[in-house]
């Protein structure tokens, strides 16, 4: 044949331009497109040779990889089915076979849709080439083998071209911008990356060995891939170990799986893949992306968020299916049907797979469940086709180490820790450690305690009080023993309506200094044998600062500081003594001072009272300042009662010892506060 030059099939030069603006974040995968088509050409030619179109001996099928620092060329060699000057016309220059103006009319805005619709792979090599040449030879008896030439614009040339063997040789002239490419570590990286699965042998350059201090090339192809992974076999020959094995592979650093899933279906779509069930750590953003995803054996991406629901993307492992529409330019999958029903697919088979363990196994079950319960919470929490199999099956442990389905504790408890008004009531800590004394206490009253002190058991407690009916989840440190679920006796309060006022200005005034907390003072008539002073945190306040601090959208919550309620045992002897001790001190001056301000407070109560049927201006100048007057008396009587309150409490061992030792309880205590207890503690012994 003659040499000829020729225009490629596209009829405005804006083609190459939009091809590289829109692969330029994905250039590397430039290798990926070209071995993927030369892994065609060779399955190609092996479907021909089962069918009888090709006669000849496939011989050695492995596809080459080289390179040239120097000439700054890769070239991608393969022994397929070859083109000849026709199929180079009709597959290289005929772009996208549709008319040139409409293709690019209705493509140039749309990045996710050029590449993988039209089958631009190919052409992807300018992105990071200046030129290409393409050496072919048809494996069809008496083929010419031919030359395409191509600068990166709408020219070529094509001419006859010297080649023995069949196939097809790629070679591209990287340009100055992408020379980062010709080294023998980044294409090994685009390999493994890539290619590692593909199911024809892929060889860079040949092996190698160190012989007299030398690293020397040996004759064997340095093959980079698997060509039979573990996921395109049948379940039933693979063994534990083998899944295991395959597991260390893809994640070499990370701890061994819990449990793995096999995937393999072919209708009403085509799906294989193994899953593998991480030891999650409390982290979970870091636990993301590491499911890849191929299309037959060719790697697209392990960015998964749209073909498994939110919760499984903490999995591990390999899905493969054609039946997904890929955008291989951007590796970003589009939505359809077979994503949604492939979604649902899934995650049925991993409930399938818990709940067959649960049931099967739930010693195993049970000793793997706290690695399994975030994944299972976080799976509850966002997909409730999930959530619906999975409350058979998920668990909740006790402070006693102790695991029960959500049915088995219900029944476990419901006697003792139901309210008066019918409530379920499931008291629940999450620090063992620094809520022991409260654990105690409520497990002294015959109540059973939860360990919630996963990530996400914050969300998880609101989320089970809409789920389970008639319950609540109540943090066991929310409150007093007595009031973490109301019965209907109540003890009654011994102190009186001035010694409780008084009370709380002595322990208010003593109370800790800390940054972003606020104390409050209440009074609870307790059992002589209850605590004398206990700290309490309001549960709906503290549930809400701790969903702002998981960045629950509740930002004004989290800008609050922490509401204690510093809870006096009103029946208490201590109580009664500290009592006793401020009557014993400043009680004659404090009963003067009260008389004084019963006085006053009984004329503003008159005045008041017969100013209420009077507009302002028909009050008396006098009264008016007489009121005024009572009210400055007022506050300055309330004044001096406080200071000789504070005073005394300053002076009053027994009223700080008993706060830092509430504090203490609740592992608040700490640094220079916590020396001034241990002192003042061999002091008062």
């Amino acid at each position: 044949m003659q040499k000829q030059k020729g225009h490629i099939g596209v009829t405005t030069e804006n083609i190459f331009p939009i091809i590289k603006k829109y692969l330029y974040s994905d250039h590397e995968i430039f290798l990926r497109e070209l071995i993927s088509n030369a892994v065609d050409a060779t399955q190609k030619l092996k479907t021909f040779g089962s069918v009888g179109e090709f006669k000849g001996e496939l011989g050695e099928l492995t596809i080459q990889v080289r390179f040239d620092e120097k000439k700054k060329t890769i070239t991608i060699v393969d022994r397929g089915v070859g083109m000849t000057a026709e199929e180079i016309d009709k597959y290289i220059n005929q772009v996208a076979f549709s008319g040139a103006n409409e293709f690019l009319e209705k493509y140039k805005k749309d990045a996710n849709a050029i590449i993988g619709h039209f089958g631009l792979g190919f052409y992807s090599s300018f992105m990071v080439a200046e030129k290409v040449e393409i050496i072919t030879k048809s494996f069809r008896e008496g083929a010419q083998a031919v030359k395409w030439t191509s600068n990166g614009d709408t020219e070529y040339t094509i001419e006859e071209a010297k080649k023995d063997d069949r196939g097809t040789e790629i070679i591209l002239h990287i340009d100055d911008e992408n020379k980062q490419f010709v080294d023998k570590n980044e294409i090994n990286r685009l390999l493994k990356k890539y290619c590692r699965f593909l199911p024809v042998p892929i060889a860079l350059g040949k092996k190698t060995e160190w012989a007299d201090g030398k690293e020397k090339e040996t004759g064997e192809d340095n093959v980079i891939n698997e060509t039979n992974p573990l996921w395109t076999r049948k379940p039933a020959d693979m063994s534990d170990e083998d899944y295991a094995t395959f597991y260390r592979d893809l994640y070499p650093m990370s701890d061994e799986p819990l449990f793995h899933i096999h995937l393999n279906v072919d209708y009403p779509f085509n799906l294989t893949g193994i899953l593998y069930f991480p030891k999650i750590k409390r982290n979970v953003e870091v636990q993301k992306n590491k499911i890849q995803l191929y299309s037959n054996q060719v790697y697209v991406t392990d960015s998964v968020e749209g073909i498994v629901p939110e919760f499984l993307t903490l999995l591990h492992g390999v899905i493969d299916s054609p039946d997904i529409p890929l955008n291989v330019s951007r590796s970003y999958l589009q939505s359809d049907g077979n994503v949604k029903k492939i979604s649902n697919y899934i995650t049925k088979k991993v409930a399938d797979r818990l709940e067959e363990i649960f049931k099967n196994d739930r010693k195993t079950f049970e000793e793997k469940w706290d690695d399994l319960k975030l994944f299972i919470e976080y799976g509850i929490l966002t997909e409730e086709k999930f959530a619906e199999r999975a409350m058979k099956f998920s668990l909740v442990k006790n402070c006693d180490g102790k695991y029960f389905t959500f049915d088995e504790y219900r029944d476990l408890i419901k006697t003792n820790q139901t309210d008066k008004d019918g409530n379920l009531i499931y008291l629940y800590s999450t620090d063992k450690e620094a809520q022991f004394s409260f654990i105690e206490a409520a497990s002294n009253k015959g109540y059973d305690v939860l360990m919630m002190d996963g990530y996400f058991d914050t969300h998880f407690v609101n989320h089970l009080e809409q789920k389970l009916e008639k319950s609540r989840f109540v943090r066991v440190d929310s409150d007093i023993p007595e009031k973490l679920i109301a019965k209907e006796e109540q003890n009654e309060l011994k102190l009186t309506a001035d010694q409780r006022d008084e009370l709380t200005t002595v322990f208010q005034s003593q109370r800790p200094e800390m940054s972003k907390a606020h104390f409050i003072v209440t009074f609870e008539a307790l059992s002589e044998n209850d605590s004398p002073v206990m700290i309490t945190q309001q549960e709906f306040m503290r549930r809400m600062k701790e969903m702002s601090a998981m960045g629950g959208g509740m930002s004004f919550y989290g800008e609050l500081p922490d509401s204690y309620n510093l809870v006096l045992n009103g029946n208490h002897p201590l109580i009664a003594r500290i009592t006793e001790r401020v009557e014993t001190s400043v009680g004659e001056k404090l009963t003067g001072i009260r008389s004084r301000i019963t006085s006053l407070e009984g004329r503003r109560g008159e005045l008041e009272t017969s100013h209420k049927k009077m507009k302002d201006e028909e009050v008396p100048q006098a009264e008016k300042e007489e009121l005024s007057d009572i009210n400055k008396k007022i506050d300055e009587q309330k004044s001096k009662k406080s200071t000789l309150l504070k005073e005394f409490a300053a002076n009053e061992k027994l009223v700080s010892q008993l706060i830092d030792l509430a504090l203490l309880s609740n592992n608040m205590l700490k640094g220079e506060a916590l020396s001034k207890f241990v002192k003042r503690s061999i002091e008062l012994i």
